[in-house]
């Protein structure tokens, strides 16, 4: 009888062992499952995190364009805005005189290369002047 109780016992801790074995690897399984799980939704948190940014400060640009086309509405509907517009198409009311400045004639200038005797295209249009007189 204490020899069946031995085989018993090394048999119940062959199962001990395994039994203890299998709930460590079973344990670590589950415990990388959840740290592999935690580290996807860190990353999908931290693209998501970055696009919020970008968005905003989409917005922010989109709101700064907006308040500055509300400024410009409110602009065109002073009638100085439209008085300006019209000055500078050339229009003047009654009684005012229209000036026009014009820009000073350029005199016609040689250029260096035309003065230069070397250069090839110069004797070119020599000899063409002389061929036609």
């Amino acid at each position: 009888m204490i020899t069946k109780f031995k085989k018993f016992k090394k048999t119940s801790s062959i199962r001990t062992i395994f039994t203890s074995i299998l709930i460590g690897l079973s344990f670590t399984a589950i415990i990388g499952f959840l740290v592999f799980s935690n580290w996807r939704v860190s990353q999908r948190r931290a693209e998501l995190t970055a696009k919020i940014n970008f968005l905003k400060a989409q917005i922010e640009v989109l709101e700064e364009k907006n308040q500055a086309l509300k400024e410009g509405i409110i602009q065109t509907e002073e009638e100085e805005y439209w008085k300006e517009k019209l000055y500078e198409q050339g229009y003047v009311e009654e009684g005012e005189q229209q000036v026009v400045i014009l820009p000073p004639e350029e005199e016609e200038v040689l250029e260096e290369e035309e003065k230069n005797f070397w250069n090839p295209q110069n004797w070119w249009e020599w000899l063409k002047n002389k061929m036609r007189q």
